[in-house]
């Protein structure tokens, strides 16, 4: 992981933590051609981990969740992403594992970031 892909790391994790309460416990981020590509574990609270005990707990917590993720990232754009990579944020896609507590986002810029930071 090179400076930018850590960094960008770090401001996965902060915005997670201010827009959702709790923000993973360990994140890597790869570049790869107009993606950020980010593994991240440790994302459930105490209460999503409950919920996931119960019954149909675990799909509606997945649902609710990467829909959840979705929408904060729609009405609150990540300019500080934006920011340290001089990219624009174009989509996201999201989904977690809620047995193994590991999620995955792909971040997609208008620019090849793979390129511009020369990750492998």
């Amino acid at each position: 992981m090179n400076r930018q892909e850590a960094e960008f790391s770090n401001l996965v994790k902060a915005y997670r933590k201010r827009h959702m309460g709790k923000g993973p416990s360990r994140i890597t981020t790869t570049f790869c051609k107009n993606w950020a590509i980010c593994e991240m574990e440790g994302n459930l609270s105490p209460v999503e981990k409950f919920i996931a005990g119960a019954g149909d707990g675990k799909q509606m917590l997945r649902e609710a969740r990467t829909q959840w993720v979705k929408e904060i990232y729609r009405t609150h754009p990540p300019l500080e992403m934006e920011e340290l990579l001089g990219a624009k944020f174009v989509d996201l896609y999201v989904d977690i594992d809620i047995d193994k507590d590991f999620g995955m986002s792909v971040f997609v810029f208008d620019q090849n970031l793979q390129q511009k930071f020369g990750s492998a």
